[in-house]
This record gives structure tokens, C-alpha cells and sequence, in this order.
């Protein structure tokens, strides 16, 4: 079960790039789409959670945690992420956003001291910094600021999902998934929803089937769906394990965004690229010692 939640993650977090990216193109501006993703999937949240009779959090402490982590992974994270895919591809995001569990690993030696810091997992952190690098110097030689800063904002993004993961992981043992994204959720859009203020009337966009549908896709699967699973999964496993999703999601992403996106990927954001997922994998692919044989590279 846990190998199937774990790939079914793989193939909806893959797809979403392309459908954020299908929805910028058909004109609606990067924080309203952003707001109508999250919109809609509170209200089939709140319907789950009703209907599910699911416990809603009472706890201050759990309401801080809850508040936290949904301006870190809501309010920070997709509002980087919508904002810099209308100037970069769907796959360099998607790329970039890999370090998420370079800064999850880094964030679990605080949090999770079951972690410990070795020789190894430093190479694989400056491997996949110089990948980071490789990729930026694409954007700079190109002379695109609104591309390089887009690369950046993406990077401090993956930070702040991957801070969130480990927050969740180390102190919202026993609430529900249900009830955790919603209130995160609610906490996360009040910012972004003052970001789309700043866009426009909503209502005179030009919401074409093709950008209803995008929202649609990142509400239910690419939300409600893939975070209900994510926290199930951080309940059954390591917090590494269940970030080395951000390994696979890349991959589809190009190759989604290559094959219905018309995009193309340089040599160069290839390379960086190549690199960022060959510093990941190195820690996540390797075996642990024989003292701690519950390690592998199964789920």
C-alpha cells in the first residue's frame, strides 16, 4: 500500500507543473489561479471533513503548528511556484523544486535526531548546490532577470515545502490528514488572496474550459488528493523516504511538458539538472550501515 501511495504521489505531483502552467497561458494571473486552486479545494475539504465527521484540531499548539506550516507551504511555496512558471518551463520548476529534500535532510538533522550528519550526504549537498548553480548560470548568460529570479523564488520555495514536511512529520503526530491540509489551507490562502487582490477582478478574466480545468486538476488530485496522501505517507514512513518523491517528479515533468507543452530543456538546466537529482540520490539511494539494517531503499 505503501509503495502504491508513494507512486501514485510520483504521477500527480509530476502532472501538476504542466496544468499551473496551461492555466498562465490561458491568461489567468499567477496569484488568482493560485487562490481558485485552493478555494475550491477547501470547500470539497470541508465537505470530506463534515460529511467524515473528522476532529478538527482544538489544541493552541496544533493551531500554531497548523499556521506555521500552511503560510510555509501554501502561502510561500505556490505563490513562488505560480509566480515563476510564467517565466521559466514547467520542468526547470519542477527541477529546482528537487531540492526540497536536500533542505528536508539538511532540516531533519534539527528536528529528527535520528538523522546524523555524515561525509557523504555533505558531497551530495554540494553536488546538488553546483547543479543549482549550472542551472543558474543558464538563466544569467541568457541575460533573463525575470528568469533567474524566477529560479531563485522556486529554490526558497522548495525550502519552505520541505520546512513544512518536517514540522508536520516531527510534531502533528495524531491529527487527521483531512483536517491538517484544510487548516492549513485556510491559514496559507489569506495572504495569497491579498496577492491576488492585486491582479485584478477575478470575475473578468476569460476563464476558458482549458483554465477551469487546470484548476479543477491542481484542486482535487494535485490538492486535496496528493496532500491527504503525503501525510499519510509521512505517518507510515521517513520523512527521506517520502521526499524522494521530489526525485521522480522532475522526470515526469519534462517529459509532460515536453511532450504536450512544447518546451524545450538546454543542455545546460539538463546538466544542472542531472546533477541536483545525483546529489539527492546519493543519500537517498544508498543503503544504510549494517547498524541500522531497517534502512534501504524500500518503502
Amino acid at each position: 500500500m505503501k509503495v502504491l501511495v508513494w507512486l501514485v504521489l510520483c504521477a500527480i505531483w509530476g502532472t501538476t507543473w504542466i496544468f499551473i502552467k496551461f492555466g498562465l497561458e490561458a491568461g489567468i494571473p499567477p496569484f488568482t489561479l493560485a487562490s481558485a486552486r485552493f478555494l475550491i479545494a477547501i470547500i470539497g475539504l470541508i465537505a470530506i471533513v463534515s460529511f467524515g465527521r473528522i476532529a478538527i484540531p482544538r489544541d493552541r499548539a496544533q493551531w500554531r503548528l497548523i499556521l506555521i506550516t500552511g503560510i510555509l507551504q501554501f502561502t510561500v511555496n505556490y505563490s513562488l511556484v505560480f509566480w515563476s512558471e510564467q517565466y521559466i518551463t514547467s520542468g526547470l520548476a519542477a527541477v529546482l523544486q528537487s531540492m526540497i529534500s536536500v533542505f528536508g535532510l539538511a532540516l531533519s538533522w534539527f528536528y529528527l535526531p535520528e538523522e546524523k550528519i555524515d561525509g557523504l550526504k555533505v558531497l551530495a549537498v554540494v553536488i546538488g548546490i553546483i547543479g543549482v548553480a549550472v542551472v543558474f548560470y543558464e538563466q544569467l548568460i541568457l541575460q533573463n532577470t525575470l528568469a533567474f529570479l524566477g529560479s531563485v523564488a522556486i529554490i526558497v520555495g522548495a525550502y519552505a515545502a520541505a520546512h513544512a514536511s518536517i514540522l508536520v512529520k516531527a510534531r502533528a503526530s495524531g491529527m487527521h490528514p483531512a483536517s491538517l491540509v484544510l487548516g492549513q489551507m485556510v491559514c496559507g490562502l489569506a495572504p495569497m488572496l491579498l496577492l491576488a487582490a492585486g491582479e485584478g477582478n477575478p470575475f473578468g478574466l476569460n476563464w476558458t474550459a482549458t483554465a477551469l480545468f487546470s484548476v479543477f486538476y491542481l484542486a482535487v488530485p494535485g490538492t486535496i488528493g496528493a496532500f491527504w496522501l503525503y501525510y499519510w505517507l509521512l505517518g507510515q514512513i521517513e520523512s527521506t523516504k517520502a521526499m524522494m518523491i521530489s526525485l521522480v517528479t522532475p522526470i515526469i515533468a519534462v517529459l509532460v511538458g515536453f511532450v504536450f507543452g512544447d518546451e524545450k530543456m538546454p543542455a545546460t538546466i539538463m546538466l544542472g539538472g542531472f546533477l541536483i537529482l545525483a546529489g539527492i540520490g546519493l543519500i537517498l539511494f544508498r543503503r544504510r550501515a549494517s547498524l541500522n539494517p531497517a534502512f534501504d531503499t524500500t518503502l
